[in-house]
């Protein structure tokens, strides 16, 4: 009985104790029911290695997938203390930042539900990538601590020793117990630097970036605008791989010339690639030649790209590899020399005319699977950022749609909508997403419609409270709630929503009376050093200010950028969402999955038709989705003729002019910050290197368009009754079976 396992922890009356002790008490019965759940097993083994793992607050997921959430509740409650209060202490580790540690996070939990033999291997960040204060309307980073109170993280007696250069470290490992529904567990694998110093973080996030004996594991993807970062970054990813690359060969030694029929390892990016020439190096110090270790690496390694984003693509000069240990260099060339038999296309080659190694090209050539995440993304890939090399390898490349752990995002973050559905079509979906299905039945019953827009009233006022006890941020529940939440990136395009905010507010101003208020929900990090991301928060943060102070515009829209964005604001935020902003410039987002929580909790789809926003429109249809904006073809097009010339919108269309131009307006200047402003308008007309312009004036007039249906309640409900239905495609457990089927084989 859980009440006696309680109970029985502590010799403290549960009644007096505080919400830290309670915690602590509900964290070691949980965990001891964790230890009797098997742990997946097999005779081979999927690592799935990458640089982040958002794997979000766990209580709760943890409580809800061994079955005694409620049970727990009720003890606790009995004894005078509030299960949410509880869930609220429980810390979020900091352990990635968007999209991709999310979907790691998720693959985790698909992994062990489904009882396949696969873990987790990444790094223990301190202080993940920062902790977001907003002041002045500025961006400012902190520290995102999360250690300092007891957490599911756990120490092992395992230690590795890594040489980097001159320096020689020690690297532990430590564990997260990683939870399926109704199924079997799996490990995270976390390696943590053993000589790190928290103390050399003073003020914000500076820190000695030299010290690599003292800094490795501080922060997630430390600043690399100077030559001193980038190599930290480079130390940081070789010290991952270097970690995990031991726990691996130790766990199967005996069986290292056959590694391959043992053992897949899912590298996730690019920031992971380096385990080709790292591993290589491995098998020829344990005895066995470079050709059967080509041989073996390439049948080991598979490969998922994520973005065909430059910066994403990674490159490093081949003297950051002789930096680290110079016997890499050699291995390197031998590679270079097996990529130029293969193919003379500079396109293709490892190592380049300015001695860059190009990581995704090790990946690429050195391993058995190249999958996009999405189908339109993978198109694009095998037809234009990487034909090349599809064409050398036609049989390599592959699609596997990202997906979502819907049970987290469903009868975790919105139990009312779950127990709906249970009333009306089972819990066989909380097995099975795709039973979701047979909800669309119910689109044209009015009395469903009306539940489903009680649910999201009720969502939305779960929100207004989180929001009001933790942000001080008062919002009207009454309104349309249309939000934005994801990386802050130009191509992203956040910088078009707030155009379109700002046209309406000039629209307001010269007499347009919208029928609804809408509030505008921004959340999202920019990097430390992306200066033009950061420009744009503080235009926001301007503008929600100017709306918040207007007596008319505040009567018909408002502004909340939600500090510090994160697993547990979203959480609160995605139940809420009536329009999900999926407005990024066709062609770069690879696939999004924001956009399919949002659509499961009955958002209804703004988007372009880009990464996984054209399979959501094939599921739901044309008539449930607003789809605007110039298709992927044109947009690749106009960078191959490098013919986009933002100045010419600016000049000829009077609104995007007069929009932009708001940006260093004298209101705007009185409340912002003009060098912030001012650079940023620069930047709309002189560059605007992700087209914001070029889809300006259908992006009006489809936002416009949805709005307005928002208003026949009926029909929106129907709208998302059918999102909702057809969500069950989306979900990670699918995705993994997708990988297991055609790349891992486990």
């Amino acid at each position: 009985m859980i009440r006696n396992e309680i109970l029985s922890v502590s010799d403290k009356d549960l009644k007096s104790m505080s919400t830290a002790e309670v915690y602590e008490v509900v964290l070691e019965v949980v965990q001891n029911r964790i230890k009797e759940v098997e742990h997946v097993k097999g005779d081979r083994k999927v690592y799935y290695m990458s640089a982040e793992f958002l794997i979000g607050k766990l209580l709760t997921n943890n409580m809800m997938n061994l079955g005694i959430y409620d049970e727990i509740g009720a003890v606790l409650k009995e004894n005078g203390h509030d299960i949410s209060d509880i869930e609220g202490f429980d810390p979020e580790p900091s352990l990635g930042n968007g999209g991709l540690g999310r979907l790691a996070a998720c693959f985790l939990d698909s992994i062990a539900t489904l009882g396949i033999n696969g873990e987790g291997l990444g790094l223990n960040y301190h202080f993940g990538l920062f902790k977001q204060v907003f002041r002045n309307h500025l961006q400012t980073e902190t520290k995102d601590v999360w250690l300092d109170i007891p957490s599911w993280l756990r120490k092992t007696d395992v230690v590795y020793p890594v040489q980097i250069g001159d320096v020689s470290l020690k690297s532990r490992m430590y564990e997260i117990d990683v939870l399926g529904y109704r199924g079997k567990k799996t490990t995270l694998r976390l390696f943590d630097l053993e000589s790190i110093d928290e103390t050399l973080v003073g003020e914000g996030i500076r820190f000695d970036q030299e010290a690599i004996d003292k800094n490795l594991t501080l922060f997630l993807y430390p600043d690399d605008s100077t030559e001193t970062g980038l190599r930290l970054r480079f130390a940081q990813q070789y010290f991952m791989v270097k970690s995990g690359l031991s726990y691996i060969l130790e766990s199967h030694k005996d069986v290292l010339t056959e590694l391959h029929k043992h053992v897949v390892i899912q590298i996730n990016d690019t920031h992971p690639s380096m385990v080709v020439v790292l591993l290589i190096q491995a098998l020829q110090e344990r005895g066995v030649s470079f050709e059967d270790a080509v041989e073996i690496v390439s049948n080991t390694c598979a490969y998922t790209n994520h973005t065909i984003l430059a910066e994403a693509l990674e490159t490093w000069p081949i003297n950051y590899f002789e930096a680290v240990d110079a016997d890499l260099v050699p291995i390197l060339h031998k590679l270079q020399d097996i990529v130029a038999t293969r193919s003379t296309d500079p396109k293709v080659q490892l190592i380049d005319e300015n001695n860059k190694v190009h990581m995704a090209s090790l990946a690429i050539h050195f391993s058995f699977s190249t999958n996009g995440v999405a189908a339109l993304h993978t198109e694009i890939l095998v037809k234009s950022e990487l034909k090349e090399f599809a064409d050398l390898y036609p049989t390599r490349f592959n699609n596997k749609t990202n997906g979502i752990t819907f049970r987290r995002w469903l009868q975790f973050s919105n139990r009312e909508l779950t127990s709906f559905l249970e009333s009306r079509i089972g819990d066989e979906f909380k097995d099975e997403a795709t039973a979701l299905k047979a909800f669309e039945a119910f689109k044209d019953d009015k009395e469903v419609q009306d539940s489903i827009l009680a649910i999201k009233t009720s969502q939305k006022e779960r929100l207004a409270k989180h929001l009001a006890a933790t942000k001080n941020i008062t919002i009207n529940t009454n309104s349309i709630f249309d939000i934005q939440i994801k990386r802050l990136h130009e191509y992203k395009r956040q910088q078009l929503n707030m155009l379109y905010i700002i046209d309406l507010m000039l629209r307001i101003r010269d007499g347009y009376k919208p029928s609804r208020h809408v509030t505008f929900f921004f959340g999202s990090k920019a990097a430390p050093a992306y200066i033009i991301a950061k420009d744009i928060i503080h235009s926001l943060l301007t503008l929600s200010e100017i709306i918040a102070n207007d007596k008319e515009l505040s009567q018909y829209m408002q502004i909340v950028f939600v500090e510090n964005y994160n697993v547990t604001e979203a959480e609160y935020l995605i139940p809420a969402c009536d329009v999900s902003e999926q407005i990024s410039l066709a062609s770069k987002e690879a696939s999004g999955t924001g956009n399919m929580k949002l659509m499961l909790n009955g958002a209804l789809t703004l988007g372009t038709l880009d990464g996984a926003n054209v399979e959501i429109k094939d599921h739901v249809g044309e008539d449930n989705i607003y789809i605007f904006g110039k298709h992927s073809d044109e947009i690749i097009e106009h960078y191959e003729k490098a013919d986009y010339v933002s100045r010419e919108y600016y000049d000829n269309d009077p609104r995007i002019k007069a929009a932009v131009d708001f940006l260093i307006s004298d209101e705007m200047l009185a409340a912002g910050n003009k060098d912030n402003l001012a650079r940023l308008h620069h930047e709309f007309i002189t560059k605007d290197w992700f087209m914001t312009l070029i889809d300006f004036e259908d992006y009006v007039t489809v936002k416009d368009t949805c709005f307005n249906d928002y208003e026949d309640r009926a029909t929106w409900a129907k709208k998302m009754i059918v999102n909702i239905a057809n969500a069950g495609f989306f979900s990670s457990d699918r995705t993994i079976a997708d990988y297991n089927r055609d790349i891992w084989k486990v």
